[in-house]
Parts: structure tokens; C-alpha cells; sequence
């Protein structure tokens, strides 16, 4: 049954028109981590989305000052629901998550998308959601992070955000998986912020399970360490040196 799973989504994936980087231009200005499997554009986001994981392998988004300080659209829409521009069984379900033990956790925030309420509904696909610790993680150092994030945005006029899950085998040797549909559940998850004013970059790597927030400069990595850890490629349309400096360097911890 897994093999005639996997067979289906082989073939989706190999015959659905792929979306465009230019269609999502002002996430990927910055460059596309990977075109591969497949690239989704949103009002609010830009994401590859891994059919046999069920989950983003990396979100992208530019998020501005404007956007950080939200407005417009009040409460949470809560609106969770499988993303049905992906085939069905190679994407996550509500089923999937029911019971497991993890939070449908959010990689590009709802608190982000504010601005606009399409923008904050489709947060709520589950194309743009990850299996989480809840205690601790997505409710405690994961959250304190994101919202660093936005008051970074606000401090600095705009930064790119882009976050993803990481297996500490790589993705082809996952070991923990929920549901009906196998979604694959990260051993941790990285987030990367970009200033493109200011030229330069802080990341994370986070460790999937609870941690204390005040211990969040200690998970502070270079780009290049989560470019090895997942084979992608962040900003690839910068100028090569530039790039070479951004992301081989580990920043200190940005105020705010």
C-alpha cells in the first residue's frame, strides 16, 4: 500500500504544473532555497512542499514593518485544513495530526499574516504546517522566536524570514512519523532572518522538543551549517561574495 502511495505521488508530482519563482517574486527576490519538490506560491508565503515527508522542506517570506505591526484582520482565523492543491496522499491531513501528541505547528506564523486575511487563512493549510512539540516548543521557544522576528521587522523596516524542518539523518532516514499518512515528524527546525538593508543574517537551529527561551542565543548557527545540514541553497540571487560572508558568519544577537 505505501508503494502505490508513493507511485501516485511520484506521478502527481512529475505532471502538475510547478509554480513559477516569478509568481512569487516578493518572497523569492532573495533567491529559491530549492524549486524542488514542489514550489507553492501564497499572498503571504513561498514554500517547497515534500510529498512523501508531507511537509515544507523550507517557507519563505518578506515580511515588513507595515506587515510585522498587522492591522485589519483581528483573532486567529483557525481555519486548519489539508491543502487540496496538493494530491491527495502526498499531503498531511487533520486525521494525521488527531491524537499524535504534536501541535500543527505553523512555519510561516498566522501572527505574521495580519495584514490580510487571505494571507492569514492560508497560513492555516497544512502545506505550511510541520508536526511540533507543543509544551515548550511551539507554545514556548519556537513562538519567543517568531515574535522576535516580527519586532526585528518593525526595528528594521523588513527582513526575510525562512524556516524549514531538519533530520538529523537527513530527510531520506526519518524516524518518527503520525498519522494515516506517514507525515514525517522533524528532529528539529531551522529559521533564518535577513536584512537586506543592512546586508546580514542571523539563524537558528532548534532542537524539536521543550527548551527554555532564554537559552535562544545558544542556538545561534551559520547559514552554511543549515545549507549542509539540508542541501539547500538560501540566498542564491545575492552577490556571490556577499553571500559567501552573510552566510558563513554566526551573528550576534540582534536587539529587540
Amino acid at each position: 500500500m505505501a508503494m502505490k502511495r508513493f507511485f501516485l505521488v511520484a506521478l502527481f508530482l512529475l505532471f502538475a504544473p510547478p509554480a513559477s519563482a516569478s509568481e512569487c517574486h516578493d518572497h523569492t527576490a532573495i533567491g529559491v532555497p530549492s524549486q524542488a519538490p514542489q514550489l507553492l506560491c501564497r499572498e503571504g508565503y513561498a514554500l517547497s512542499h515534500d510529498g512523501n515527508l508531507k511537509i515544507p522542506i523550507w517557507v519563505q517570506y518578506r515580511l515588513t514593518a507595515q506587515k510585522a505591526r498587522g492591522g485589519g484582520v483581528g483573532e486567529r482565523s483557525n481555519d486548519f485544513r489539508a491543502d487540496t492543491e496538493l494530491y491527495e496522499g502526498g499531503r498531511s491531513e487533520l486525521e494525521d495530526y488527531r491524537g499524535s501528541g504534536y501541535d500543527r505547528g505553523h512555519i510561516a506564523p498566522a501572527a505574521d499574516m495580519k495584514w490580510s486575511a487571505k494571507a492569514m487563512s492560508e497560513s492555516f493549510l497544512l502545506s505550511n504546517m510541520a508536526p511540533q512539540v507543543g509544551k515548550g516548543f511551539n507554545r514556548g521557544i519556537w513562538s519567543k522566536l517568531e515574535a522576535r522576528v516580527r519586532s526585528w521587522a518593525i526595528d528594521r523596516g523588513e527582513v526575510y524570514v525562512i524556516s524549514g524542518p531538519i533530520f538529523t539523518k537527513g530527510a531520506e532516514h526519518y524516524n518518527e512519523t503520525i498519522g494515516p499518512d506517514h507525515v514525517a515528524v522533524p528532529t528539529h527546525f531551522y529559521k533564518i532572518v535577513y536584512d537586506p538593508l543592512r546586508k546580514e543574517a542571523i539563524a537558528f537551529v532548534l532542537p524539536n522538543h521543550e527548551s527554555k527561551a532564554k537559552d535562544l542565543p545558544d542556538y545561534r548557527v551559520s547559514i552554511a551549517a543549515i545549507e549542509k545540514k539540508t542541501g539547500l541553497d538560501f540566498l542564491n540571487r545575492l552577490d556571490k561574495k556577499e553571500e559567501k560572508r552573510i552566510e558563513e558568519g554566526v551573528m550576534e544577537m540582534w536587539e529587540k
